[in-house]
């Protein structure tokens, strides 16, 4: 499968919230950087972030564009409360290995009635 291809299967599990489905995307020492996040490193670690992440807010990913270029690919989206944000995905031998995400903190805690860091 195609980079975009796994991203959109990539997208469908993470809408079910199943954070053991998602961990299987990425490879034993994959990277998964949201920007506004310290980077999480390996694939349990990622997996334990989803599940964090899941059991805290209600996430829905809406594409609205996903893009390929070789072993990358762009996934820009929404949610259903008007939160927008970019993902940039590397793949090797059809597994994530590295994942960078850009989207507004602040907006995404106030959202969802989360704590704000004071820090």
């Amino acid at each position: 499968m195609s980079p975009k291809e796994i991203l959109t299967h990539w997208v469908e599990v993470f809408n079910q919230g199943d954070a053991d489905k998602l961990a299987s995307f990425y490879t034993e020492h994959a990277i998964n950087h949201q920007v506004a996040n310290e980077p999480v490193n390996g694939k349990q670690a990622i997996r334990d972030m989803f599940a964090n992440e899941f059991a805290a807010a209600d996430m829905v990913c809406i594409v609205e564009n996903i893009f390929e270029d070789g072993d990358w690919a762009i996934l820009e989206w929404k949610d259903p409360i008007g939160l927008r944000g970019c993902g940039f995905f590397k793949f090797e031998q059809g597994l994530i290995v590295h994942q960078r995400g850009y989207w507004d903190k602040l907006s995404f805690l106030r959202a969802h009635n989360l704590p704000i860091p004071t820090e």
